[in-house]
């Protein structure tokens, strides 16, 4: 049992002005491995005064770029140490496969602070440039306080696209942690702590929707970080818009794998099944709809359904687990009616079903569906589960034409045996991030959606402009 009882807030771990807590609950053995304060509107003014504090007087934006560089740097360091730590943590809390939180879970947060601790060390707080009468001075500045909302499904990796470039930019923070995962951001403020990032400069606030709400509404936050989903960040936006208020929303997806004819189906298999199930199914840019042309749909269909089942359900802390359980008794009963309604809609299910793997933990049967049209629910709503949609193209454009059609455009892959005709089907399609013959997230290159997928960019020299304000300065002589 992991039992907190205290806020971070200022650089301190202060008592919480409410009594409620917060039970986490292992998605594998429905048993509560972990308590912590539920955050009341109180705790959240408390955070955000803090922050306020910090920012108007505090030297943290009034350092150079360089010098908060130094001090992420630190952070990365205690990082590198013990992500092992923190990716079993995630593992306990959320139900993530060992072997993903290994591999995703931890490392790539770490890797966002490295990636932005070095492009500090050489980022210029100002540029010149010839105005029309004199030299115009180009200056880049904070934004202000930020209120990042992070979602459950992998934590530290939304946590740190908002926090690491924040931090390089010289704001302030206020983390809520979604409810179901809370502990990871402990184990992160003690090493925030311990590296030296000035009181103040983090807060965390373990805290439910509405307490949630009333820090994004708040007229001490100048800029809000959201990831989830894209019902709760219209909300979020249209809050902000009311407030004219900073906002970057990465939201939903569902996101189409293109299968050519000439691509080599059991190389394939082996990237795409990280692609498709990463994370149990519970990842925004999971490739759940699965393109396959008519003349080889079949060949297809049996391949993607061998895959699937060649991944082994179970303990999420067995390293040879493929797929674990779901993050909560609701995702389980939200995506076990996804699989009913992919039934009632006549798709054919070729893998998987309705019958559970268990009877304890909160596990659904990772599905694959055939005889699925582009126009069905399961076709086109985010399940965020183990569940595959194969649907049939006649031509390349066809299927282009089928990736497009869809209210999001956060990712997607193509698979062939000819690059540069990767390419080109890529530039085609209408999403933030692509792979050919692959799907990966990099720190130095933009993440973000087109449509109903979001507003804005995270990661790269783009995710830090996000959190910056742009002054202009003109002078004459």
């Amino acid at each position: 049992m992991r039992q907190h009882d205290t806020l971070f807030i200022g650089g301190e771990w202060v008592a919480p002005a409410g009594t409620g807590i917060i039970d986490v609950v292992s998605p594998h053995t429905e048993e509560v491995v972990g308590r912590v304060p539920e955050g009341t509107a109180a705790d959240m003014e408390r955070a955000v005064a803090a922050a306020r504090e910090t920012f108007d007087h505090g030297p943290w934006p009034r350092m150079t770029f360089a010098e908060r560089a130094e001090v992420i740097g630190r952070l990365a360091a205690i990082y590198n140490e013990r992500q092992g730590e923190m990716a079993a943590l995630i593992t306990e809390e959320m139900g993530s496969p060992i072997t993903f939180s290994n591999l995703a879970q931890a490392p790539q947060p770490l890797g966002m602070l490295q990636y932005y601790a070095e492009l500090g060390r050489t980022y210029e707080q100002e540029e010149q440039r010839p105005g029309l009468f004199g030299p115009v001075t180009v200056r880049r500045e904070p934004v202000g306080v930020v209120a990042a909302v992070v979602p459950w499904n992998v934590p530290q990796f939304v946590t740190m696209t908002k926090l690491a470039p924040a931090l390089l930019a010289g704001c302030t923070i206020v983390l809520k942690p979604a409810p179901e995962t809370p502990l990871d951001a402990y184990l992160l403020a003690e090493w925030v702590a311990e590296a030296g990032v000035p009181a103040g400069v983090l807060n965390i606030v373990t805290a439910g929707r509405e307490v949630g709400e009333h820090l994004i509404s708040h007229a001490g936050v100048d800029k809000v970080a959201f990831t989830g989903s894209t019902a709760a960040g219209r909300r979020i936006a249209a809050i902000c818009g009311e407030q004219l208020k900073r906002v970057s929303l990465e939201l939903g997806g569902k996101s189409a794998a293109i299968i050519l004819d000439d691509a080599d189906l059991a190389a394939s298999m082996g990237f795409l099944s990280m692609a498709s199930l990463m994370n149990n199914g519970q990842a925004c840019v999971a490739q759940t709809r699965i393109l396959a042309s008519r003349n080889r749909y079949d060949e297809v269909v049996e391949a993607i359904a061998n895959m699937v089942n060649s991944q082994p359900v179970g303990d999420p802390a067995d390293p040879a687990t493929g797929i674990g359980p779901l993050v909560a008794k609701r995702q389980q009963d939200r995506v076990e009616g996804y699989i009913k309604i992919g039934m009632d809609e006549g798709a054919k299910v070729v893998v998987g079903g309705l019958d559970r793997p268990y009877d304890r933990g909160w596990y659904v049967s990772p599905t694959v569906f055939a005889g699925v049209n582009n126009d069905m629910r399961i076709a086109r709503e985010e399940i965020f589960g183990p569940v595959l949609a194969v649907i049939p193209y006649e031509d390349e454009a066809d299927a282009v034409r089928i990736a497009n059609d869809s209210d999001y455009g956060l990712a997607g892959t193509v698979w062939t045996g000819d690059t540069e005709r990767g390419m080109e089907v890529a530039r085609q399609v209408r999403t933030g991030t692509y792979g050919v013959n692959c799907f990966m997230l990099e720190t130095n290159a933009p993440f973000g959606g087109y449509k109903a997928s979001g507003v804005g960019r995270e990661l790269g020299p783009e995710g830090l402009q996000s959190y910056l304000e742009y002054k202009s300065i003109a002078r004459l002589g």
